[in-house]
């Protein structure tokens, strides 16, 4: 077999209509339009702005302004500060299940991200998905731990 031998399947390629080639063609003059009006002009039909009297499509929906385009795969984190970590007792142990029961987040599957405004003064073993740069520092200057758990 050669590049050569190889054909499409029976039917699988069809042939355009050729308007406008005459009245022998069965598509001449009118093209298969009909006489006049509205559907036989181009660009006729599909527009959302004109929908003989009712109200438009694009006025019907909510007016949103600036939306922009939202990442498909963004990750979204629940932000838990240090003031709250200061319910915790000294030496305890910080999870994303333990802020779950105290309803510090809302899902036990939820990422949970550690952010520096507080202060602490006990030291904690924190386990997050994620820490930021001033809450790290303030967590070891208490004398605490931080863990980065995968998520």
């Amino acid at each position: 077999m050669n590049l050569n031998d190889l054909k499409p399947n029976a039917n699988a390629k069809k042939n355009r209509k050729r308007l406008g080639r005459g009245i022998s063609a069965g598509q001449g003059k009118t093209c298969g339009r009909g006489v006049k009006g509205q559907s036989s002009r181009a660009g006729s039909g599909g527009h959302l702005y004109r929908q003989g009297g009712n109200l438009p499509f694009y006025r019907r929906l909510p007016f949103r302004r600036g939306e922009g385009f939202t990442p498909p795969n963004q990750v979204e984190y629940n932000e838990v500060n240090l003031t709250q970590l200061a319910k915790f007792s000294a030496g305890g142990e910080v999870n994303p299940m333990k802020l779950f029961e105290m309803n510090l987040i809302d899902s036990k599957k939820s990422l949970v991200v550690i952010m520096g405004r507080g202060d602490l003064t006990v030291a904690l073993k924190v386990q997050a998905h994620r820490v930021t740069k001033s809450a790290l520092a303030k967590i070891e200057a208490a004398g605490g731990s931080v863990e980065i758990i995968a998520g």
